[in-house]
Formats: C-alpha cells, sequence, structure tokens
C-alpha cells in the first residue's frame, strides 16, 4: 500500500462518507474537526513511523488526502536525512 492508500484509509475510519479521492477541502468545510484532527496526527504519525512538527499542522497540509501524503512523504525524506 502506498503512502496515498494508508493516508485515505485512516481518513476513512475518522470521517467516513467523504470523497478522499477528489475532496480538497476537508479542513475548510470542517470534515475533519479538531478532535478527528488530534487523531489523524496520532493515526499517521503512528501509521509512518513519524513524528509531525507542529509547524507542518497547517491546512494547507490538510486539507487534501494527496496534500496530507506529500507531506508526510517530505517528513519521511528529511527524518531519513
Amino acid at each position: 500500500m502506498n503512502t496515498l492508500e494508508t493516508v485515505i484509509g485512516i481518513l476513512e475510519e475518522l470521517a467516513p462518507g467523504v470523497d478522499f479521492e477528489t475532496c480538497e477541502t476537508l479542513i475548510d468545510d470542517r470534515h475533519v474537526d479538531s478532535l478527528a484532527m488530534l487523531a489523524l496526527v496520532a493515526d499517521l504519525e503512528d501509521a509512518f513511523e513519524i513524528e509531525i512538527p507542529a509547524v507542518e499542522i497547517v491546512a494547507s497540509n490538510f486539507n487534501s488526502a494527496q496534500a496530507l501524503a506529500q507531506m508526510v512523504d517530505r517528513i519521511k525524506e528529511e527524518e531519513l536525512g
């Protein structure tokens, strides 16, 4: 399973009924609320064995599954050095 598929799987558990393939307004349209956001960060950190820095927790990184996958991949690369 690639990063995007894993991210979508996590999102589907937190907010069922949203088309995560195409939605680009997860935060803006409140498909993911503040409590789900905390769970999302924790789930992403666990699934990918990364630590998401606070500076990365901005709407632009969390508004779509694609943006989340890109952020995860970027953090994984940075952590590898």
